[in-house]
C-alpha cells in the first residue's frame, strides 16, 4: 500500500506519524524497548499530547533479532498467529552508552541511535545490512478511520529481493508491489495461491512478518532504495535473520516457522490423473494404468480428481455409486498392481452434501454474523466453508479422511482454501481478516495429521494448492492453474523457485498444462521438466494426459526420464532429507547454490536440483535453449561431456535431452532400479564422481527410505591418485570417474577391482582403495 506522493508529500486522505526521536529506553530480561516519538521533544513541555510508537526488540534464536512495533497496545488479539518454535534460551545481549541501545544475537546486532534523528541499523559483524532511518516506522490513519503500522527498511546498491510466496512474477521482486492475501487467480496472474510475508536478499539475510493478515509490501517500488511493508492495525512484528548466505536464512527461518516433513519414497514417482472435467470410471482408470505397463512407462500414483465425488456434492466424501459401484474393490484391484491412490479433496460443503445438514446442525461451518450459515454459489451451489478452528469440526472431517485411508486412499490432493470470506464468525472468535490467509494452514493441518496417524512419521503427504507461513511442514504443494503454452510452463518455475525460498522444501505442478491441451512439443518439453521437479503429476482440465494421446515419441520421452529419475533417487532422497533437516529446498534458484556469482543472482530459467545438478528446461519448440554455467568443469549427465564453466551457452536438444549437468568435485548416487521410487537405494548403487580437482576431498551419503545413513564414502585428490573410504551396511557398490581420465590401476584395497571403467567395490562395510588416473 502506497502512502506517499513522491519523496516529499503524504498521500490525500492519510496522516502519517513517523518515528523521529529515541525519547527513552527500557530493558526488561531479555528485551530491550526504545519509545519512540513522533514529534521532537526537546523539553518537559513537549511531552503534553506526544505521540509514541513503543519499539521491542528481542531474540528468539541466534542471528534472528525480532522487531515489535506497537502504537496502542490495548487491542484485543483476536488470532489466529503464525506457531513460531522458539527454544528457552536466552540469545540476546544489551548495552546501552551515551550515544546508541544495542541488542546483539550471535553475529546480529540492531542499533539504536538515541538522539533527534531516530534510527535502527543491523549489522553482521561490523558490516551494515539494513536498517530503519527517520519517519521510516510510522503510524497511518486513513479517511475512514482505518489504521495502518508501517515500517520501511533499506536496500543496498545491486541489492535483489526474492521470495513472498509462490509468485508467478518476475523472480527478482524489485519494483513490486505484492499483497500477501491468498487468491485463486492462476499462474499467470500476480495473484498467488501461497502468499508468504517473507523475503530474502542477495546480501544473505531475510525479513520476516510476522503478521497472519494482509501485509502489503512495496518492494524498491514506492520508494526506490527501500522495502517498504504496512499492515492493518495498531501493532507490526517483523524478524531480521541473519544467514549469513542465502542457506543459512532458510535454515533459520525453517527452525522459526517449521521444517518440512520428509515425504515418503513412493510420492517422488510418477503421478496420473484422471484430470478434471474429463468423463472416466474404472475401465478408463485401467486403461490409462494399463497402457502405461504396456509402453513400459514406470507409474507409481494414480490420482482420482474432482468426479470420483457425484457433482453438485463436493465435498461429500463419497464414491459416485453410480461411476464406482465397488470403490474399495477397485482401490484393491490398484494397488494390487503396485500403485498408491490420491483423491481430490476441499473444504466447502456444498448444500447438496450429505453433510451439509450435519454440518449446520452441529455448528462445524463457518457462520454470518447473524448466526446464519455463511454461504455461495462459486464453485458448487450454496456452498458453505468448514470451520476449522471447531476442535469438534476438525474431528468430524478427519473422521471420513480416516475412512478413506481404510478403504485404501495413500493421499489427498487438498485443493482450494484460498476463497475465505471476511464478512463471517469463527468458532475461537478469530479475526476473519487474519484467518483469510491462516485458514489454510488449519485445513492441511487436519489432513496431514489424519495420514501421519494412519501411516506414521515421514509417511504422509498431501498434494496441497494453498499455503501460508509454516505450510512448509504439510509436503507436497504444487503450482496451480497453468495454461498449456511455454510461457505457463515458465512462469510456473518462476512460481516453484520464489515458494523455495520461503522454506518449501517439494514442489510440483500440472506437466503440460492445466488449461487446454498443449501441442505435442509443449507436452514433451513439460515432461523433461516435469519429471526433473521434486515431484511429478500428469494432470489436466478437459483432456487426459496420458502420454499417448499427444504421439508416440511422448511415449519415449515420459518413460525416458520416468525411468531416469527412480535411477537418481538416491541422489533425490539425500536431497528431501537436507530439506527436511535444514530448510533448503529440492529445486533450488541458482543464487541459493551460487551466492558470490552475480550473474545468478536473477536466473529464473534453469535451477540447482539438490546441490549437485543442474537443470535448464527447454522453452522452445526448435529446442534452442540459452543457459548458464557458473565457474567450475561441468559435466552432462546424459552425454558424459565435460565444459568448462563460467559463461552462458546456446545449445539445441532433442526431445530426449536437454541442459542436465553434473557439478565439479561432487559425488552423484545412481540407484540400479529403474522402475520404482521406493527401493534399497544402497543395493548395487552406482557412485559417479565428477571432475574432482586436484587437493580437493568430497563426500557422499547413501540413504535408506526412513531417511537414516546406509553407506558414505569420502573421496579425497592428490596429483593423479584418488583415495576411497567407505562405511556402510556391507552392500557392494561401484564408483565411476567423470571429467578424470580413465582409472588406470586399483593401487590398494581389498576388495576392489576395476571392472570395465568402474570400480567395483564388494564390501561397503569399511573399505579403503586408491586408483591412478590419467591425465
Amino acid at each position: 500500500m502506497k502512502f506517499t506522493d513522491g519523496n516529499w508529500l503524504i498521500r490525500e486522505g492519510y496522516s502519517v506519524a513517523g518515528a523521529v526521536q529515541a525519547y527513552d529506553f527500557a530493558v526488561q530480561g531479555d528485551t530491550l524497548t526504545a519509545y519512540a516519538s513522533t514529534a521532537p521533544i526537546p523539553g518537559r513541555w513537549a511531552t503534553i499530547n506526544a505521540q509514541l510508537i513503543t519499539v521491542q526488540l528481542h531474540s528468539p534464536a541466534p542471528g534472528v533479532i525480532g522487531v515489535k512495533l506497537v502504537h496502542y497496545a490495548g487491542v484485543r488479539d483476536r488470532g489466529p498467529a503464525f506457531q513460531l518454535y522458539k527454544d528457552n534460551g536466552s540469545h540476546a545481549v544489551i548495552e546501552e552508552n551515551e550515544e546508541e541501545a544495542i541488542l546483539r544475537s550471535g553475529s546480529l546486532s540492531a542499533v539504536i541511535k538515541k538522539g533527534p534523528q531516530w534510527s535502527v541499523h543491523f549489522y553482521r559483524g561490523e558490516e551494515r545490512i539494513t536498517g530503519s532511518g527517520f519517519k521510516s516506522i510510522a503510524h497511518i490513519v486513513d479517511g475512514g478511520g482505518q489504521s495502518y503500522m508501517r515500517e520501511e527498511l533499506d536496500l543496498g546498491v545491486g541489492e535483489w529481493v526474492y521470495g513472498l510466496g509462490e509468485r508467478f512474477t518476475a523472480f527478482v521482486k524489485n519494483g513490486q508491489t505484492v499483497d500477501i492475501w491468498n487468491q485463486d487467480g492462476g499462474t499467470s496472474s500476480e495473484q498467488a495461491y501461497k502468499n508468504i510475508p517473507f523475503y530474502l536478499t542477495n546480501k544473505g539475510y531475510g525479513v520476516f512478518v510476522n503478521q497472519p493478515d494482509l501485509v502489503s509490501f512495496e518492494v524498491a517500488s514506492e520508494k526506490v532504495k527501500k522495502v517498504q511493508f504496512s499492515v492493518p492495525g495498531e501493532s507490526l512484528e517483523y524478524f531480521i535473520i541473519d544467514g549469513p548466505d542465502p542457506k543459512g536464512v532458510l535454515d533459520k527461518y525453517t527452525c522459526l516457522t517449521g521444517r518440512p516433513a520428509l515425504p515418503p519414497a513412493w510420492t517422488f514417482g510418477l503421478w496420473l490423473s484422471t484430470s478434471f472435467t474429463t468423463q472416466y470410471d474404472e475401465a478408463t482408470v485401467n486403461s490409462f494404468v494399463d497402457g502405461m505397463l504396456e509402453r513400459d512407462i514406470p507409474l507409481h500414483v494414480f490420482h482420482f480428481d474432482c468426479f470420483w465425488m457425484k457433482g453438485l456434492n463436493w465435498t461429500d466424501f463419497e464414491w459416485d455409486a453410480e461411476v464406482f459401484p465397488d470403490p474399495q474393490g477397485m482401490l484393491k484391484r490398484l494397488k494390487e498392481k503396485g500403485l498408491k491412490i490420491c483423491v481430490w479433496i476441499n473444504p466447502y460443503i456444498a448444500q447438496r452434501s450429505r453433510l451439509f445438514e450435519e454440518g449446520r446442525e452441529k455448528g462445524y461451518l463457518v457462520k454470518k454474523p447473524n448466526g446464519d450459515v455463511w454461504q455461495w454459489n462459486l464453485w458448487q451451489p450454496g456452498m458453505a466453508l468448514v470451520d476449522f478452528t471447531n476442535p469438534d469440526a476438525c474431528e468430524w472431517y478427519a473422521g471420513y479422511l480416516r475412512k478413506l485411508a481404510d478403504m485404501g486412499v495413500d493421499s489427498f490432493k487438498t485443493d482450494f482454501g484460498e476463497r475465505i470470506p471476511t464478512d463471517v464468525v469463527y468458532f475461537d472468535g478469530s479475526d476473519p481478516h487474519k484467518m483469510h490467509n491462516y485458514y489454510t494452514q488449519l485445513y492441511n493441518k487436519v489432513v496431514f495429521e489424519v495420514l501421519v496417524e494412519k501411516f506414521g512419521k515421514n509417511q504422509a503427504a498431501v498434494f496441497a494448492r494453498s499455503a501460508t507461513v509454516g505450510g512448509q511442514q504439510f509436503p507436497v504443494h504444487w503450482g496451480g492453474d497453468c495454461y498449456a503454452d511455454y510461457e505457463s510452463m515458465a512462469e510456473s518455475l518462476r512460481g516453484g523457485l520464489s515458494l523455495g525460498l520461503g522454506g518449501f522444501g517439494f514442489w510440483s505442478h500440472d506437466i503440460g498444462g492445466f488449461e487446454n491441451t498443449a501441442p505435442a512439443h509443449v507436452f514433451k518439453r513439460w515432461l523433461a521438466f516435469g519429471l526433473l521437479s521434486s515431484h511429478s503429476r500428469l494432470h489436466g482440465s478437459t483432456s487426459y494426459r496420458v502420454p499417448w494421446a499427444y504421439d508416440e515419441e511422448a511415449v519415449d520421452v515420459t518413460r525416458f526420464f520416468t525411468k531416469l529419475k527412480c535411477r537418481l533417487m538416491p541422489y533425490l532422497f539425500h536431497t528431501a532429507v537436507q530439506a527436511a533437516e535444514h530448510g533448503v529446498p529440492s529445486m533450488r534458484a541458482m543464487f541459493l547454490e551460487f551466492p558470490g556469482d552475480p550473474a545468478a543472482e536473477t536466473l529464473d530459467r534453469q535451477y540447482m536440483l539438490g546441490d549437485s545438478l543442474l537443470v535448464a528446461p527447454v522453452f522452445s519448440e526448435k529446442g534452442e535453449v540459452s543457459y548458464y554455467l557458473p565457474q567450475g568443469r561441468w559435466t552432462h549427465l546424459l552425454t558424459g561431456e565435460t565444459v568448462k564453466g563460467g559463461s552462458w551457452r546456446k545449445e539445441a536438444y532433442d526431445f530426449l535431452g536437454l541442459p542436465l549437468f553434473v557439478r565439479d568435485n561432487r559425488f552423484l548416487a545412481l540407484g540400479a532400479n529403474d522402475t520404482r521410487p521406493d527401493y534399497d537405494y544402497a543395493e548395487g548403487v552406482e557412485l559417479g564422481l565428477y571432475a574432482l580437482a586436484d587437493g580437493q576431498g568430497t563426500s557422499v551419503v547413501v540413504r535408506n527410505m526412513r531417511g537414516e545413513a546406509e553407506l558414505s564414502v569420502r573421496a579425497v585428490r592428490e596429483g593423479s591418485r584418488i583415495t576411497f573410504a567407505s562405511e556402510g551396511s556391507g552392500k557392494p557398490f561401484a564408483v565411476k570417474l567423470y571429467g578424470l581420465g580413465a582409472p588406470a590401476v586399483a593401487l590398494e584395497g581389498e576388495g576392489a577391482v576395476l571392472q570395465g571403467g568402474r570400480i567395483e567395490v564388494k564390501n561397503s562395510r569399511q573399505a579403503f582403495f586408491s586408483v591412478q588416473v590419467e591425465g
